[in-house]
């Protein structure tokens, strides 16, 4: 025995189908940058002009590497977090291309679940 649908498939307006405009390109590195105060963390700019941002304890690294990571393909920005005796770290990528923004949005997620012991 089967029953039929009355509306078979899925629905949507035109409205959702809509066009829309995305973020594309680099965007400027301030807005991740600048989230990061002498206070907590220590920045070094290297000979290649790529940016390391170390929290004061070690236990978190931001890279930005603006003509990509040597030895990757493409790695534009490298976050990390090293783990516990007891709880594994993290890491995440993202390509040259990726917009600050978006990096900016995972930097301030990141920092937000830190807390001074």
């Amino acid at each position: 025995m089967t029953v039929a649908s009355a509306n078979p498939g899925f629905s949507t307006t035109v409205r959702a189908l809509r066009l829309r405009h995305w973020q594309l390109g680099p965007g400027q590195s301030a807005v991740v940058l600048q989230q990061f105060t002498a206070e907590d963390f220590n920045l070094v700019v290297d000979d290649r002009a790529d940016v390391h941002i170390n929290s004061k304890d070690g236990r978190f690294y931001l890279g930005w590497f603006p003509d990509g990571r040597p030895g990757t393909d493409g790695e534009g920005w490298k976050i990390a977090v090293t783990g516990t005796a007891t709880e594994p770290g993290y890491s995440m990528s993202f390509g040259t291309q990726t917009p600050a923004d978006v990096v900016a949005a995972a930097v301030a997620g990141v920092l937000s679940t830190s807390r001074p012991l």
